[in-house]
């Protein structure tokens, strides 16, 4: 490669994002103290909730900056491929607080049931509520949109939950609203009860997503099209490619595909192709780690050595895409 080439391809930078979690830490600071604020104004158990909640996201807050601080550290001896998969510790540990939040709310709703008490100050206790939510809505659509931006798990999972926070507390308003205006203080609870059950969903979700990630799932099927758009266009008669496999850990993409060149290339030619494929997808997706396997086009071993799990770069059998066999080019 020539120095050329070298100075234009793509730099391959991991971003530190620990900015957002101080962020969440504070909203989640604010809407503590705003929330508890309304609990302790009207006596209602479905605002005890959602402040238990807002717990909740202070601790999960906390536990995304050390995952999000871990993932940053660059690769060492110990760990070659860096600490990328610390995000999704932090989103199954984020899931495991929901649960413990959710039966803490489900067993204060059913002694309140059973025990109602009257609300009071419920008009001063829905505004604080409401400048609470605003807090939470705000910070989760930052969140959301810098998870989706720079492939954090551990954003993405923050922002779901705050952004669930938000739909609960608007229940909680309207509940606590429906007690007001029809005097029934039993729907208080009935309200801090499916308050819970909808924070155990999202807890089922966010575990889901960390299981998935520590697995080594594909990446979506939108940059798999990205990946195999690329190698369709540079399959042409003498070079081909299967076996894809693809991953991701964190703000990490890897996959490593087998490149099927001419049996006469010599190694500096078949080089100078395998970096200007890898520059070229660096330059779609820059976090990208490309691992490729060259083999001879004509060689039958080549296409033996398909992996079982791979994604279709053709959309038919590979095999069937070997060219003709020319003798002169078997015979090197």
């Amino acid at each position: 490669m020539s120095s050329t080439e070298t100075s234009s391809r793509p730099v391959r930078q991991k971003v530190d994002l620990t900015k957002f979690a101080w962020l969440s830490i504070a909203a989640a600071i604010v809407t503590i103290t705003l929330k508890a604020g309304a609990w302790v104004t009207t006596g209602s158990v479905g605002l005890l909730s959602d402040a238990a909640e807002s717990v909740v996201n202070l601790v999960a807050a906390v536990v995304a900056l050390i995952a999000l601080r871990v993932a940053f550290r660059p690769a060492t001896e110990r760990f070659l491929y860096g600490r990328a998969k610390a995000e999704y510790f932090s989103a199954a540990v984020e899931g495991v607080m929901i649960f413990a939040a959710a039966g803490v709310i489900l067993v204060t709703a059913v002694e309140r049931f059973l025990n109602p008490r009257p609300l009071e100050n419920v008009g001063w206790g829905l505004v604080i509520s409401v400048i609470a939510s605003l807090v939470n809505g705000g910070m989760a659509l930052v969140l959301l949109r810098a998870g989706r931006k720079h492939d954090s798990i551990t954003l993405r999972a923050d922002g779901k939950h705050l952004m669930t926070d938000v739909v609960t507390s608007a229940g909680v308003l309207v509940g606590v609203a429906l007690v007001v205006l029809t005097g029934w203080e039993r729907l208080d609870a009935l309200v801090a009860f499916a308050v819970g059950v909808n924070i155990i969903v999202t807890g089922i979700g966010l575990i889901t997503e960390s299981v998935s990630g520590l697995l080594d799932k594909a990446l979506p099927d939108e940059e798999h099209e990205v990946i195999t758009e690329i190698l369709r266009r540079r399959t042409d008669g003498t070079v081909t490619f299967h076996g894809l496999q693809t991953r991701e850990a964190g703000q990490e993409k890897y996959m490593n595909v087998h490149v099927l060149v001419p049996d006469g290339w010599t190694v500096k030619r078949g080089h100078d192709y395998i970096e200007g494929l890898e520059h070229e997808l660096m330059g779609v997706m820059p976090t990208l780690h490309v691992l490729t396997h060259l083999e001879p086009i004509s060689d039958p071993a080549s296409y033996e050595d398909i992996p079982e799990a791979h994604v279709p770069i053709h959309g038919e059998d590979e095999a069937a895409l070997r060219p003709p066999r020319d003798d002169a080019d078997a015979q090197g």
